[in-house]
């Protein structure tokens, strides 16, 4: 672990990316899918696996439209990459 001071060294702290799923998946299944994600980061972006934390945070179905859709979708949408093929309307 490093302490990052100047704008070179602040390069190596990014990215972070955080995952909202539905619960139920196991560690394991997480363990992969934040390293598959973090592999592909780092290749797209260009920067070192040693900089990319992934975190997956789960949510209950039955509070998925208020935790996740109200509260991130809907007002990141102009951020939104990849939208889902779903809607709430």
């Amino acid at each position: 672990m490093f302490t990052c001071k100047s704008g070179a060294e602040m390069e190596k702290i990014m990215p972070h990316v955080k995952i909202k799923c539905f619960s139920g998946r196991t560690q394991e299944q997480k363990r992969r899918c934040a390293q598959k994600i973090a592999e592909d980061i780092s290749e797209i972006l260009v920067c070192d696996m040693e900089s990319v934390s992934v975190a997956i945070e789960d949510v209950d179905k039955e509070a998925w439209k208020e935790e996740v859709w109200d509260k991130d979708m809907v007002v990141d949408k102009d951020i939104l990459f990849k939208k889902p093929g779903y809607t709430y309307d």
